[in-house]
């Protein structure tokens, strides 16, 4: 554990990818990084001492997640996954990724992705009986426009990295507003990860996380985004729990964001 910035017992990196270059990559692929296995990433849970990790499917490989569910084989029941799927996946290999540890479909509306809008309502009525997430990363500046839509989903919403505003707008442009209405509608939480995906200063990030941590503490999940995708220079273990603690500088806040919202999200 980072012992200057100590994080709580039994919290959860609710955001990594596994790579590894012998699984083919996706004719959609924009990102091959290098890889980046359990073992890497074991050296990084346990300097952070996180318990509990959700590993998600990155658009490298598309939709086939086999190297992502490998990787959760290696690990134990402290380990849930995110996969790409659409409104065509056999519901058997549903219920089989459900048994393993998957709790929601991936959807990336940006270069890259494998799946696109129109698979999005399809996805979503078919994943419900599973008890599965749409997980949605986006340009948060484009989510006013999509509100109606998503908030008419039959199935819970996470949205990425602060909702990755590229730029970030500040709290009153409605693209956060959107964000915003989506948490006081009760069925949406957001990730407090990755503000390199938004902006390469970081403190642009900070007044939309101060807002999100004052109004809805309660729909808030952190992540890692290990092994920072695209980053040339990727932030350390101990840089992450630093801002961990600059954006949650209460403990018991630090536990609810960090232990509680993701028991109850990821059904630890």
């Amino acid at each position: 554990m980072t012992a200057a910035f100590p994080l709580p017992a039994g919290a959860c990196d609710t955001h990594l990818h596994i790579y590894d270059a012998s699984y083919p990559a996706a004719p959609t692929a924009v990102l091959r990084p290098p890889d980046a296995g359990v073992d890497d990433y074991r050296a990084v849970q346990a300097e952070l001492g996180l318990e509990r990790l959700v590993i998600v499917q990155p658009t490298t490989y598309g939709m086939d997640n086999r190297c992502q569910l490998a990787a959760m084989a290696e690990l134990d029941d402290t380990t849930r996954g995110v996969m790409v799927v659409d409104g065509r996946t056999d519901p058997t290999e549903l219920a089989r990724m459900t048994d393993l540890g998957v709790r929601g479909a991936r959807f990336f509306m940006l270069d890259g992705g494998a799946v696109g809008w129109d698979a999005l309502e399809p996805t979503a009525e078919l994943i419900a009986p599973f008890g599965w997430h749409v997980q949605l990363q986006m340009n948060g500046r484009d989510l006013a426009g999509r509100l109606g839509r998503l908030l008419r989903l039959p199935v819970d919403l996470v949205v990425d990295h602060v909702g990755r505003f590229m730029p970030p707008g500040g709290v009153e442009h409605p693209g956060f507003e959107a964000l915003l209405a989506l948490l006081e509608a009760g069925r949406a939480w957001v990730k407090l990860s990755a503000p390199y995906e938004s902006s390469a200063d970081l403190d642009d990030v900070l007044p939309l996380v101060d807002e999100l941590v004052a109004r809805h503490p309660d729909r808030l999940l952190w992540a890692t985004n290990w092994p920072h995708p695209g980053q040339v220079a990727p932030p350390s273990p101990e840089m992450l729990a630093a801002l961990c603690h600059r954006w949650l500088p209460d403990p018991d806040l630090r536990r609810r964001v960090l232990v509680d919202n993701p028991t109850a999200r990821y059904d630890f």
